[in-house]
């Protein structure tokens, strides 16, 4: 008997017509109109290469630490401005947040990505070997640096296209303030910020190319709280009997925290630094502070911890005599949910414009940053992750947090990762910024821009996807779990951090801040020849000159 015999049968058995079958086996037809939208706007990404690359090269020479981030978003409104954006400064009371927007009606697109860079990670980009720009300074030793070219330059490419083709829609950029402290999404979220968004993406640098649906594997709740403690001051010598160390209060919860901590489940995780711990030796400290980094798998399990910790807190008050004067909560991140049906559009966007074309010497450099952090020299990866499913529930084990969580939490949300660092480097590392200014870090931005562009149009021209976001939002992710964020009323944007320790370097940064009408790129500017690495004799790259 025939296939076709017997697909007829089949058909016939089952009262559906073969015809029918096919077509509904048969994939939809692209939109004509999309996919000659989508080759224009690759068309015009390929073209602003340049521009991707001085906004790459600028922001990474300003290496600015949270709320710190002046220089990064005084260059970055201007430009959105010149670009016709109208933009809302000092957003949620922080003075270096803010919301640019062009467009009108619906859709409502929202991209965000973060902008701030890590403690003592100043480096030479370009050098593969330990080699600051100026020692002991930030630097983007994550590489947070290279997301606002990607996110710029598809806004720029996707308004192109929507004022000549007279599309509806409005397009919202916003910057992720001081995200090193998990200190701001839940704030936004709490302002309103995506209170009318119908697709939110966040893009973050890694070496892989994808994009993840649900809860992806590696995520942690987290609450960030600072312990503050009151005590008497008294003379250390003369009259200790008379003194309440606040100091003993703060190194007492920390002793019970970490006797606490052994009995908490493994996927747990916790972290602190003392903050203040008096002023001198032989005076009993009268005030003193510790932060704490707590983190679990999801809201309900943080909270739980953060309840475990607030006991121990006051039992070290209790024990030294001195007063637990309050907690506050310097930040805090939801664990993410991504969407799937935009996720998956997404993924194949991402497919479709596959990984950038690595010269020999973009895997030379990979490979020398490789050999020098002793793993293995596997060089650039050059196939793409797409769609990236996540773990069944019992295989998730936590790990680091990112507040884009609350935001996935209040509208439909996509994480976008593009490919401008090289595998192996440890994070939060001097070594995360060696890649950041070089053409690794250049050809994945204008390819993540791509995907995400592309991703856009599909949103502006496909009222069907934004639907399929919404269902999934409404009756797979929220149906069971609804967002309270860990932020509570009385709390504010901790915009203070990182102020003593910008005004100690950012006077020596100044002259390495890139000029791009004056070199074509930063590796220009610091006369660096790339790829740098360590010759047979030890030595590697030269001295850091403005």
């Amino acid at each position: 008997m025939t296939r076709t015999l017997l697909a007829v049968l089949a058909g016939l058995a089952l009262g559906t017509p073969v015809a029918a079958q096919r077509r509904a086996a048969q994939p939809p037809r692209p939109d004509p109109k999309l996919e000659a939208a989508k080759r224009d706007l690759v068309a015009d990404l390929d073209g602003r290469a340049v521009f991707v690359q001085q906004m790459v090269d600028q922001v990474f020479s300003f290496g600015e630490l949270g709320f710190q981030e002046f220089e990064t978003s005084k260059y970055l409104v201007s430009l959105l401005r010149k670009e016709g954006f109208a933009v809302e400064e000092n957003y949620a009371g922080m003075p270096t947040a803010w919301v640019a927007t062009w467009g009108r009606g619906k859709p409502v697109i929202a991209l965000g990505t973060d902008i701030d860079a890590i403690p003592q990670a100043s480096q030479m980009p370009g050098v593969a070997c330990r080699q600051p720009l100026v020692p002991g300074a930030p630097g983007h030793g994550e590489g947070h640096n290279a997301g606002m070219a990607v996110i710029v330059a598809a806004a720029l490419a996707t308004k192109r296209i929507m004022e000549r083709d007279g599309l509806s829609g409005t397009i919202k950029l916003w910057p992720g303030v001081a995200e090193e402290q998990l200190a701001t999404k839940a704030f936004f979220a709490r302002a309103g910020l995506f209170a009318d968004v119908d697709a939110s993406f966040f893009t973050h640098v890694s070496n892989d190319f994808g994009a993840p649906w649900g809860a992806p594997d590696g995520y942690s709740a987290l609450v960030s709280v600072l312990y503050s403690f009151q005590g008497v001051s008294a003379h250390g010598a003369g009259a200790p009997w008379r003194g309440r160390s606040a100091l003993d209060a703060v190194e007492l919860m920390n002793t019970g925290w970490n006797f606490r901590r052994e009995h908490l489940r493994p996927e747990h995780r916790s972290h602190y630094v003392i903050r203040d711990g008096g002023d001198q030796p032989n005076v009993v400290p009268s005030t003193a502070s510790v932060w704490y980094f707590f983190r679990e798998l999801d809201h309900a399990r943080t909270m739980g911890v953060w309840a475990i910790a607030d006991s121990v807190a006051q039992g070290a008050a209790l024990m030294t005599g001195a007063k637990l004067t309050g907690s506050r909560v310097l930040g805090s991140a939801w664990t993410p949910h991504f969407n799937k049906p935009i996720a998956e559009a997404m993924g194949a966007n991402i497919q479709r414009v596959g990984m950038p074309a690595w010269s020999p010497d973009d895997v030379a450099f990979a490979k020398a940053i490789q050999k020098e952090l002793k793993v293995p020299e596997q060089g650039l990866d050059t196939v793409v992750k797409g769609l990236m499913a996540p773990p069944r529930e019992e295989q998730r084990r936590g790990g680091g947090s990112d507040d884009i969580g609350d935001a996935s939490w209040v509208a439909p949300t996509v994480q976008l990762f593009f490919p401008s660092n090289v595998d192996g480097t440890p994070g939060h590392n001097w070594a995360d910024a060696i890649a950041m200014a070089t053409p690794i870090a250049h050809k994945g931005a204008v390819a993540g821009a791509k995907a995400l562009g592309m991703t856009m149009l599909d949103v502006l021209l496909n009222p069907k996807l934004v639907a399929d976001g919404w269902a999934y939002y409404r009756d797979v992710q929220t149906k069971d779990t609804k967002y309270a964020p860990f932020i509570r009323p009385e709390d504010r944007p901790a915009i203070e951090l990182n102020q003593g320790i910008l005004a100690r370097y950012r006077d020596r940064m100044r002259p390495f801040y890139y000029d791009a009408a004056k070199h074509r790129s930063y590796l220009d500017q610091l006369g660096v020849k790339y790829p740098t690495v360590r010759a047979a004799d030890g030595s590697c790259g030269v001295k850091a000159t403005p």
